[in-house]
């Protein structure tokens, strides 16, 4: 019952365990009152910390003669508990010596905002107890909120894992339909939400449609030491299965001109796609900008970036297929003579390759003249910074040429252009883990642009969720550049137009704040304390950012608009391959086929 030597008020109190009872962290308690006027009056809440300690004794070291029977004592076992939901919202103290029990059933649903959520509800994980967490979909998919963000410590906290864990639950959840068919009749169904996934770790997201060898015995293990009736899947009401409609792009691998476009993968043999950019496509779409991460330092040298974006879009007007034609370059004048330079029927040069297109850039804006350059292009800036434009465009050629070619037939570049949203994907998987800094952050600024610029088109129908890691190397807090201003987008715009972000980071105290305050849903698994302290964690109570210090993986924290406290949960062992020596090959298959396999 609840505790008078405590301080009990609307919002946080105290309670003593009844002897042979048990109490633990992260337990959900209600408890009632009763107003003067008769009006009941009922509190839900989470127990967040709890205590032990003998009543009636002065010093410490009183333990052992109380321990031996000499001294007389008694154990007191209280726990506090942090209020979730007060029903009606009538906030008076509840009375000391009010009983408190354990929420089952309707108590449960109350103290997790259950009943407000209805059919958005989808599961997020499971309680200490074995009991669902339900996540309000209308504040992810845009309908009330959007974004999710996740933070902790690199190959400990599992974000990557538990961001696929919540796209297999919205998927398989039949949460989307629901939604859909309460608000307008409209199907969901697999159509209805789309993925894409950066993978910026190894090769750990090539597998993501293949079944996981160890998910029966992993779970069958958490079974047995959580004491659960059944597995964590069956108890959440989602398959225990691997995703489906998946798609796999994978940078090129590099080579030289004419040669064969092959992915740049090394576990997976089959099912991999290349990407690749024309380099028509590169100045009729304006990508120039996110090869400069760092363009914003200098305002010189991102005037030269706009100037020169202008007249790469006006050239491409005047060219067809993948190649980019120019009039006015003699390449005899300039100072380095590209190798396999080619001309059309008119005499025009024909520009197959990215290090073609950065001599021609040269050219004009140094070498054309005498040294003086074009002054169409040169407008009067230093002749510095065309130099410092020029060496940065070198200094990415080697990255971006296996990228941006020129050599592709009409039926390559189509083949070959990134496809993420108008196929019949459910799920795009963009592996970028071979590509250097520059390369990744132009292939995942170049693509989250044209999303946004699609769904500007388009509307937000068929919700689409972006999923990035590593939010701090592209949004930084202190510095700005092209895909930063493409996440912000996302992150302030991204929801009315059904582009959800599931961003993750180790640290939010070094992402742009915009992005992080922009998430619905926040998420903490295991976070070094230092960080913890934060303000950018202060959504967190100092017990639970204390105890995020020692969070193990498949555990985390997660913040939640319905609920003003976070909940502790843990989610199953993926159903998916997350490598390639995970992939179950025999799943499905009778055993009459894998034993003729055998006999082969």
């Amino acid at each position: 019952m609840v505790l008078g030597t405590e301080d009990a008020t609307p919002t946080i109190f105290w309670f003593s365990v009844s002897p042979g009872a048990s109490v633990q962290l992260d337990d959900l308690v209600v408890v009632q009152t009763m107003k003067p006027n008769g009006q009941p009056v009922d509190f839900y809440g989470l127990v967040d910390n709890v205590r032990k300690r003998h009543e009636g004794v002065t010093f410490e070291s009183d333990v052992e003669d109380i321990v031996a029977g000499v001294l007389p004592a008694s154990v007191s076992y209280a726990a506090r508990v942090l209020v979730t939901r007060v029903s009606p919202e009538d906030f008076i103290p509840p009375q000391p010596g009010d009983i408190v029990q354990h929420a089952r059933g309707k108590a449960l649903e109350m103290a997790l905002s259950a009943d407000k959520m209805k059919e958005a509800a989808f599961p997020a994980g499971l309680l200490a107890d074995g009991q669902i967490l339900p996540l309000n979909f209308r504040f992810i998919n845009g309908e009330s909120g959007g974004h999710i963000n996740i933070s902790g410590i690199s190959g400990v906290a599992t974000k990557t894992t538990y961001a696929l864990f919540l796209l297999h639950s919205i998927f398989r959840s039949g949460v989307m339909d629901k939604v859909a068919l309460k608000k307008n009749g409209r199907q969901a169904g697999s159509a209805g939400g789309k993925a894409i996934i950066f993978n910026v770790k190894g090769e750990d997201l090539l597998f993501l449609d293949k079944p996981n060898n160890e998910v029966v015995e992993k779970e069958t293990e958490a079974r047995a030491a959580k004491g659960l009736s059944a597995d964590r899947y069956s108890l959440l009401g989602l398959p225990m299965s691997p995703f489906r409609d998946v798609q796999f792009l994978a940078p090129p691998r590099a080579g030289a001109v004419g040669a064969a476009i092959v992915p740049h993968v090394d576990q997976r043999a089959e099912g991999v796609t290349p990407f690749v950019f024309t380099l028509r496509e590169f100045c009729q779409r304006r990508m120039l900008p996110y090869v400069f991460s760092d363009a914003g330092s200098s305002l010189n040298l991102g005037f030269v970036i706009g100037n020169i974006e202008e007249k790469l879009a006006r050239l491409s007007a005047d060219s067809t297929g993948a190649a980019l034609l120019v009039s006015d370059w003699d390449p005899a004048q300039s100072e380095e003579i590209p190798d396999d330079i080619q001309f059309d029927a008119l005499g025009k040069v024909s520009l197959h390759t990215f290090g073609q297109l950065i001599s021609y850039l040269e050219y004009k804006l140094i070498d054309q003249n005498d040294g003086e350059g074009d002054p169409k292009w040169v407008l009067k800036q230093s002749p510095g910074t065309l130099r410092a434009f020029i060496r940065r465009l070198r200094g990415v050629q080697k990255h971006l040429t296996p990228l941006v070619r020129g050599d592709l037939t009409n039926q390559q570049a189509e083949k070959f252009r990134p496809n993420l949203i108008s196929g019949g994907y459910q799920l795009s998987v963009v592996d970028i883990h071979n590509l250097s800094g520059p390369a990744q952050m132009f292939v995942v600024g170049v693509m989250l642009r044209d999303l946004f610029e699609y769904k500007e088109k388009n509307g937000r129908q068929d919700t689409v969720f972006v999923v990035l890691d590593e939010l701090n190397k592209y949004a930084p807090r202190d510095d700005s550049s092209p895909i930063k201003d493409v996440l912000l987008d996302i992150a302030e715009r991204g929801r009315s137009l059904g582009i959800i972000l599931i961003g993750a980071q180790q640290t939010a105290s070094e992402v742009e704040r915009r992005i992080v305050s922009n998430a619905a849903i926040r998420v903490v698994g295991r976070l070094d304390l230092a960080e913890a302290e934060r303000p950018e964690y202060r959504f967190l109570p100092q017990s639970f950012r204390a105890r995020a210090g020692i969070l193990q993986p498949g555990t985390m924290l997660v913040s939640q608009p319905d609920i003003p406290n976070p909940v502790l949960i843990n989610y199953p062992f993926p159903a998916w391959a997350t490598r390639s020596d995970e992939v179950d090959e025999h799943a499905g298959r009778e055993v009459a086929e894998v034993g003729a396999d055998w006999l082969d």
